[in-house]
């Protein structure tokens, strides 16, 4: 347990989930008559908020916003370093990195915890993949990425780049790619976008693959269905049939999976490791423990489960925080609840599609889908401007988000 008399919720992460979960127990202590007593620290790898959908943007320059001077808003604690453990019989978080220079480590007691650790891109065991590929799972990743396509620009060498994994975060940066190397002065560009499924963007349904091909074929993307790399070197890719895909860049996205840190929590575990919560975002048979965002698998409309998305990140943090702020002060929970699935897939100068639903029908496609993009990855999704203790606390109400128009 906690030490002394302050009760303390601790938060783990600082994305979509993790921010809005320390917003959403700030917002329920407001509320309450007397919170003086109950403390909540937000733990984080590193100072930002990252906009992390943003990153297959050419410029990534404002898709992180300092965390600091947004919890200080809610008078939220921050506190740097990588969870290590996790004792839920204890209730303590051991932290590494984090406190005055010199300390290797050290330990928070919680009274609530909210486990919002996020996931992070799957980086299998191929050779040469670790030296010589790159990723834009994290700000660092994609920061990285354009620094090595800049270098080769001014080498004016280098015009390929080969993308493995066609789900969304691989079609997006496929299709942002043409136009970003003709503006760094790559006249021929070449773009191959490849995965092991036999349809380049299979899990997006039969309605919507159509248009992605006609994306892909107008930016003058090459689609490579059926393709296993068994090796990476500076020079290209080695495939499973013993053939090569030359090229100077290989950005890896094939595949996410859930912080190692679900796997610190008993209970019930989805089949990619989530943690299974309830409608409330608690972890079933552990008093105290929350958990939202992409580390957790919560119950949707029609028997689904929550995805690893900012969409259902956000309310999942707003929710869980709440509640862990509910549950220690003794008062009623309250249930999950967001607008109905939808996914927004950007197609570069294309434009984009809007599907709906867990079966992705198609809805909308071109320019006003484009529109509709460009809104969440800019506004929607971010803090309030300006971002204030009113803002912050108004946008931390666990309610339904305004209702999107649909075509």
């Amino acid at each position: 347990m906690a030490e002394g008399s302050v009760k303390h919720i601790v938060v783990i992460g600082g994305g979509f989930a993790g921010l809005w979960a320390a917003m959403g127990a700030a917002k329920r202590l407001d509320e309450a008559s007397d919170n003086a007593d109950i403390a909540i620290t937000l733990v984080n790898r590193d100072e930002w908020h990252a906009i992390r959908v943003r990153n297959y943007e050419t410029n990534i320059s404002d898709a992180r916003l300092p965390l600091g001077p947004l919890l200080e808003q809610a008078g939220v604690e921050l506190v740097i370093g990588e969870v290590t453990d996790i004792d839920t019989d204890q209730r303590v978080v051991t932290v590494s990195g984090a406190g005055d220079a010199g300390e290797k480590s050290r330990t928070l007691g919680w009274d609530r915890l909210v486990l919002a650790a996020g996931s992070a891109l799957v980086r299998p065991d191929i050779p040469g993949l670790a030296e010589f590929g790159f990723s834009i799972d994290t700000w660092d990743d994609a920061d990285r990425l354009n620094t090595h396509l800049q270098e080769l620009a001014d080498r004016v060498a280098g015009s390929s780049v080969l993308i493995v994994g066609a789900g969304m975060t691989g079609v997006e940066l496929a299709c942002e790619m043409p136009a970003r190397l003709r503006g760094l002065g790559i006249e021929q560009p070449r773009v191959i976008l490849a995965d092991s499924s036999d349809q380049i963007g299979s899990s997006f349904g039969n309605e919507a693959r159509p248009v992605i091909t006609d994306a892909l074929i107008t930016l003058g993307v090459e689609a490579l269905p059926s393709v296993n790399v068994t090796e990476i070197d500076r020079k290209g890719a080695t495939l499973g049939d013993g053939s090569r895909i030359d090229a100077a860049t290989i950005v890896w996205t094939a595949g996410v999976r859930p912080s190692g840190l679900a796997a610190m929590v008993p209970g019930e575990h989805a089949p990619d490791g989530r943690l299974r919560v309830d409608s409330c975002m608690r972890v079933a048979a552990l008093d105290g423990v929350f958990a939202a965002g992409d580390i957790a698998a919560a119950p949707t409309e029609g028997g689904n489960e929550t995805v690893m998305s900012c969409q259902h990140g956000r309310p999942m943090g707003r929710t869980a925080g709440y509640n862990a702020a509910c549950d220690l002060i003794g008062n009623d929970m309250i249930s999950l609840r967001f607008n109905p699935y939808v996914t927004c897939l950007d197609l570069g100068s294309f434009g984009a599609l809007l599907t709906a639903g867990y079966d992705r029908r198609l809805v909308e496609t071109g320019e006003a889908a484009k529109e509709r993009k460009t809104t969440t990855n800019r506004i929607n999704i971010y803090p309030p401007k300006p971002a204030n203790r009113t803002s912050l606390m108004a946008a931390a109400a666990p309610v339904v988000e305004p209702k999107r128009s649909m075509p």
